[in-house]
């Protein structure tokens, strides 16, 4: 904790609250850490503890993702308020789990915005990877019916969905796409010069452009 207290950087910090994280460690120097540390669960699960940001992103980056049972993820997930530190739980730890199916399901539908974001962002991850099974147009009807009122982060995983669908699965791109336009979800969002928007359609045709798309 001393070490993380010392490469707290106050502009780091600053830049970082924009996007609602509440630390100020260089991510850079944070990995380097975690490297030197490697794969700790004990320590991880005592960092994690601690509450702060900070220790909990290095605790995702050296703990083993199949060590934590189904419960001790949905705990997790329901503590992680911060943007980063769900977004890295989610990615880097409930995805490697063999709990990843269950929580999907459980997450979706939870009344919590931000846990339900969690159980959408492990159905896009199906829809790239492992769509067998998935119900594609009931996931479209869901997305057509919600996504516009959504709280911001549970709309932003939504849409990644809907976009995801529309690049992977050629039978259903004119929908997606079809959606994304009348709904008009981050549309006007500002995208540095170089970058992809993240609003659906856009998003769509440029990955299918790349060849990204099947």
């Amino acid at each position: 904790m001393a070490e993380l207290a010392a490469l707290d950087d106050p502009k780091t910090r600053k830049v970082n609250a924009k996007h609602g994280d509440d630390h100020g460690v260089n991510l850079t120097e944070l990995r380097a850490l975690a490297k030197r540390l490697k794969t700790q669960q004990d320590l991880a699960e005592r960092l994690w503890e601690t509450e702060d940001t900070a220790a909990r992103l290095l605790a995702l980056l050296i703990c083993r993702p199949k060590a934590f049972e189904r419960d001790r993820l949905d705990t997790m997930v329901r503590e992680a308020r911060t943007p980063k530190v769900h977004d890295w739980l989610v990615n880097y730890v409930v995805k490697k789990s063999p709990h990843a199916e269950e929580l999907r399901q459980a997450w979706s539908a939870d009344p919590d915005p931000v846990v339900a974001s969690a159980g959408w962002a492990l159905t896009t991850e199906r829809v790239a990877k492992k769509p067998e099974g998935l119900d594609l147009p009931g996931l479209l009807d869901v997305i057509e019916a919600e996504m516009k009122d959504a709280p911001e982060r549970l709309q932003w995983a939504m849409n990644h969905c809907l976009a995801q669908i529309g690049i992977e699965h050629a039978e259903h791109r004119t929908r997606a796409l079809d959606i994304g336009e009348r709904l008009e979800v981050l549309k006007d969002y500002p995208t540095s010069p170089g970058c992809t928007s993240p609003f659906a359609p856009v998003w769509i045709t440029e990955m299918v452009r790349r060849g990204q798309g099947k």
